[in-house]
């Protein structure tokens, strides 16, 4: 992973901003792509020396009204802002709250009946390395016949990146193996020893698909979002999603799974009503 993802995001982001947005002229002598360094120097209210030498990684502390005004001047949106954030505390050293202890595996009774009241929505608990912990039977029903759910200990990212039916199951494969990615790469950087070891197992059991995403600093956690799935007997299926934090146990989250469109939400309707059997998870 890059040592100076901070300012190859910096960069990465000015290159990305059409001078146009922010009021420069465009013309045929631009060699670059985005805005030159000085351009954004003088919008940032910043030297060049001092923005080059953020970009380069030789000044690894920018104050918080330096970012802001970064930001600003990049037109960045929340999410951008806070990725900007976090790689501004990785580059400085300042990993708070480090996960040093083992990946948490046992769900509490309550949210396992918390589960049970969401049927038959899918929805799973998984812990900061994707571990699947335990499922809604709705869940099993959605994910059980693509095959993630195989391996006697279900992991999403490993299932991602190292399962070639994965490909088929997700259209939109390279987006989600994006954010699968970003939610790892981001563990391993508060140093997260066990988050580290599943990062270099992908990076050789996958190679390039996952080692190459690792040096795009612009990679973002998505907790929400939409979800393209190809189930084998329902066809495509459009899920909307959302990610909850479980408080109180460390690094266990629940997702939950809702059909974004009435065709989606037939066919979630008629899984939950076919008898078919499902794999027990959790």
């Amino acid at each position: 992973m890059s040592d100076n993802a901070l300012g190859r995001y910096l960069r990465a982001c000015r290159e990305a901003l059409d001078p146009a947005e922010v009021g420069l002229p465009v013309t045929s002598r631009r060699r670059t792509p985005g805005l030159r360094r000085a351009e954004l120097a003088t919008l940032a209210g910043l030297s060049v020396d001092y923005l080059n030498r953020l970009e380069q990684g030789r000044d690894r502390r920018p104050s918080g009204q330096v970012l802001a005004a970064l930001a600003d001047a990049l037109r960045l949106t929340v999410e951008q802002r806070r990725h900007l954030l976090h790689l501004s505390k990785h580059a400085a050293g300042d990993r708070m709250c480090p996960l040093t202890g083992p990946p948490g595996q046992e769900v509490r009774p309550t949210v396992r009946t918390l589960l049970e009241r969401l049927e038959p929505t899918p929805a799973v608990v998984t812990n900061r390395l994707a571990d699947v912990l335990a499922t809604t039977a709705g869940y099993r029903r959605l994910v059980g016949p693509i095959g993630v759910l195989d391996t006697p200990a279900p992991n999403l990212a490993r299932f991602l990146f190292t399962d070639p039916r994965a490909r088929t199951a997700y259209p939109d494969w390279d987006r989600v193996a994006d954010v699968q990615a970003a939610e790892l790469a981001a563990a391993a950087r508060t140093g997260d020893p066990h988050a580290s070891e599943l990062t270099e197992e992908l990076m050789v059991t996958a190679g390039i698909a996952f080692a190459g995403r690792l040096a795009d600093p612009g990679l973002m956690v998505a907790p929400t979002g939409r979800l393209r799935l190809r189930h084998p007997a329902a066809g495509e299926l459009r899920l909307d999603y959302e990610t909850l934090e479980v408080l109180g146990s460390g690094d266990q989250h629940l997702m939950v799974y809702l059909a974004a469109d009435p065709a989606t939400a037939a066919a979630l309707a008629g899984m939950a009503t076919a008898e078919s059997p499902v794999v027990a998870v959790g």
